[in-house]
């Protein structure tokens, strides 16, 4: 085997409308939004035979239930993949698709496969966030973590502790941002070229067809958002309205070779450049980002000047102008979520990492001036992921 690393790029992805959690999606499977995004994923690239799909990993952040028995081999087989495709689980909590996709790359890099299937879902109604679990009691007796690196927003309110200057009116003000830029990016048909018609039982309703995200509010205010309560601490500053929801729903990304992809003459919407992952304090779990991103930089020898388009996951507004502050970015800088983000449209934990590469994809398509984009998150427990990725469209002008 040749030992040469090979590009990696992403051929497509798609997502399912993404609900609120235990609402439109309440009477179906999160194994089944899998599927239908999976089957969705290969409507839409019919140049890719299912016998051509090498390996899957779907990623979810409670494997159980409908989220467990391997959902990667579970899925393929009930997404109609040849039996002869084998798959696999993946659980980095948020960054479970951004996992899924960059173990597959590392995979095509080194030559043992061609095409895969990386995806994520979370059914936050089936599931709710910290269900099941049994954290060991050493976490806390022996101060390994402090009781507020345990829920997420109470790290995102140390957030607010540790660098006073992220105020809560700026948080406020970049979530009623990304709730402006969705709803124009939906008047715009953007967003909703990505998403695959889904159908959803309500058990007192019946069925139906999801065509949309349920969760964006594009009758948001500044001066009601000023007035949410802080569920997390008295008088804080993290609120339901400068964080993301609690939702359902599936993301999938078809991944080849460079080379592979040229050979069945399939669409390259954008070639992986480097990634890295990082950890920091549990209880600051939303700064993340910042140390990945230093990585992944480094790896593939670039500055921060380089990148033209971010898409930041936003898991609360506190985290994102972190992330903004630490690299000199303004709150409102246009490169930075152009369509919005998951304080509008839902963040179905380890769905989401796929949905920043899908409208990274299509800002490259937008912008072919932009050489290099990326796509960050923050991970549970104190971590960070960074994928930089080349716009396969650059003519020229700007990095």
């Amino acid at each position: 085997m040749s030992q040469n690393q090979r590009t990696v790029v992403l051929v497509d992805a798609v997502r399912t409308p993404f609900g609120k959690a235990g609402s439109m999606y309440s009477g179906t499977r999160a194994d089944d939004l899998m599927v239908r995004a999976i089957r969705g994923l290969l409507e839409r690239n019919p140049k890719v035979s299912p016998n051509a799909i090498e390996d899957v990993a779907i990623a979810a952040a409670t494997q159980t239930g409908d989220q467990g028995m391997n959902l990667g081999r579970s899925a393929a087989l009930l997404a109609g993949l040849p039996n002869t495709v084998p798959g696999y689980s993946v659980d980095r909590w948020c960054a479970g698709a951004m996992t899924s996709t960059t173990t597959l790359a590392g995979a095509i890099a080194f030559g043992s496969i061609d095409i895969a299937i990386a995806g994520g879902v979370e059914h936050m109604g089936n599931h709710p966030i910290g269900d099941g679990l049994d954290p060991n009691p050493r976490f806390l007796a022996e101060r390994i973590v402090e009781q507020d690196a345990l829920a997420m927003g109470a790290t995102a309110e140390r957030l607010h502790d540790r660098y006073p200057q992220l105020t809560k009116e700026r948080a406020d003000r970049y979530a009623y941002n990304s709730q402006m830029k969705t709803a124009a990016a939906y008047a715009a048909g953007k967003i909703q070229r990505d998403l695959i018609p889904t159908a959803a039982r309500i058990p007192d309703l019946g069925w139906g067809i999801a065509t949309v995200d349920e969760p964006p509010r594009p009758t948001t205010t500044m001066e009601g958002l000023a007035t949410l309560k802080t569920p997390f601490r008295a008088a804080g500053r993290v609120t339901p309205g400068n964080s993301s929801g609690l939702n359902d729903g599936a993301t999938a990304a078809l991944l080849a070779s460079e080379d592979k992809a040229k050979e069945l003459g399939l669409t390259i919407k954008a070639k992986l450049v480097s990634y890295a992952f990082a950890g920091v304090e549990p209880e600051v779990m939303g700064y993340g980002p910042v140390p990945s991103t230093i990585k992944a930089l480094a790896k593939a020898g670039l500055q921060i000047s380089d990148i033209g388009a971010f898409e930041v996951n936003e898991a609360f507004a506190v985290q994102v102008i972190a992330f903004l502050d630490h690299f000199g970015i303004a709150d409102d800088d246009p490169r930075v979520n152009p369509y919005g983000g998951a304080i509008a449209v839902g963040h179905p934990l380890a769905s989401s990492g796929i949905r920043l590469m899908l409208n990274l994809a299509r800002t490259f398509e937008e912008r072919t001036d932009v050489k290099y984009g990326l796509t960050t998150m923050c991970i549970g427990l104190g971590m960070g992921g960074t994928v930089i990725w080349e716009n396969p469209h650059f003519t020229g002008g700007s990095k």
